[in-house]
């Protein structure tokens, strides 16, 4: 329904020229692109986290449109200095890559070495380490295994069928938002019972989807790349204490700072949107010295932006939403101030 929702004001905005009308007032100076997975598409009719895959001949497209519209991809930290400086002479594009799939390297890296495409992957460092929870993906591996998945929510045992597709995404759904609800170690534990309870391997995904530090390594060593931290445990920030919150992004500098030898200067909040990092986060990261910080919020970059720089919204490139038209709406500015009050920073 959300997505349907957002296809329907996508559109409406694209074909009744409203972005193009609200570009020049809401467009900003630029914009962060934030992509997961680059990968051809796969048929499999259940694909519950589809949205963070597009396919390479997508991402392509997305580049050579971007430059043909006289927009300049630059690297994060060339996008610091023109937001320090003020340099609003043209406006640009980031491009962002978070946890470090191994597709990035064997499906992007070639289209964006190519192009000569600037580019960050933000890493959480345990998966590298082969010791991170995809849970998200062992939920999906569990519903699309089975016909039936056995869940033990505050002791009792709650059978859930799931033989239809349809059937499959609605106890999907149902699960992941409980589980996004909860907290760290209550979420690892009821996802590592679940995967025991249907002979799923919760260490699979990490090992099959995630770089490992040799191919990190690899991808660090092209003055094209700039490899950023993402936490340790790739955990909900907000909704941990103070002493983990700096200990995550701490940690997770010092760990890539030690392998690929140089300090990550950018951060980006795992999750990331409005529930999950917040005003203590954006000064933590401050206070670690990183030159930037970005969110999941959706917005463009304003002038402004350069006093919220622990705070950069971010535009996702949805799996679902594969349409240049949508890229394009959503770079205008336009959906994103009508949702929001035409407020042009969110930083609280």
């Amino acid at each position: 329904m959300n997505k349907a929702v957002a296809r329907a004001g996508l559109n409406a905005a694209y074909f009744s020229g409203a972005h193009h009308l609200l570009r020049p007032f809401f467009g900003g100076i630029g914009a962060i692109l934030m992509l997961h997975h680059v990968r051809p598409p796969r048929p499999d009719p259940f694909q519950p986290n589809r949205m963070l895959e597009v396919s390479p001949a997508f991402l392509e497209e997305v580049i050579g449109r971007v430059r043909r519209s006289g927009i300049d991809i630059v690297s994060l930290d060339e996008m610091h200095r023109r937001l320090i400086e003020s340099d609003a002479s043209r406006r640009f594009v980031c491009l962002t890559f978070d946890d470090g799939y191994r597709d990035n390297l064997i499906w992007a890296y070639p289209i964006l070495k190519k192009n000569q495409v600037p580019f960050a992957i933000f890493i959480a460092t345990t998966f590298p380490d082969r010791l991170g929870n995809l849970w998200w993906v062992t939920l999906e591996t569990v519903i699309a295994c089975n016909d039936r998945v056995r869940l033990i929510i505050d002791g009792e045992g709650r059978p859930l069928d799931c033989k239809t597709v349809d059937d499959k995404r609605k106890v999907f759904d149902a699960i992941y938002w409980w589980l996004h609800g909860l907290d760290e170690p209550e979420r690892c534990r009821i996802i590592a019972d679940l995967a025991r309870r249907h002979a799923i391997d919760i260490a699979a995904p990490c090992l099959e989807l995630c770089m490992t530090w040799d191919e990190i390594a690899k991808l660090a060593a092209d003055p094209l790349v700039t490899i950023g931290a993402h936490s340790v445990n790739h955990v909900m920030l907000k909704k941990a204490d103070e002493v983990v919150v700096r200990t995550e992004m701490q940690m997770s500098a010092a760990m890539l700072a030690a392998a690929l030898g140089v300090r990550p200067c950018h951060f980006a909040y795992p999750y990331g949107n409005r529930a999950e990092a917040g005003v203590r986060e954006f000064r933590i990261a401050g206070d670690l010295g990183f030159k930037t910080a970005v969110t999941t919020r959706p917005g463009v970059l304003f002038a402004e932006h350069r006093n919220h720089l622990m705070a950069l919204p971010r535009i996702m490139l949805d799996g679902e939403l594969q349409s240049w038209r949508y890229v394009k709406a959503l770079m205008s500015g336009g959906p994103r101030a009508l949702w929001t009050g035409f407020r042009r920073v969110d930083a609280a």
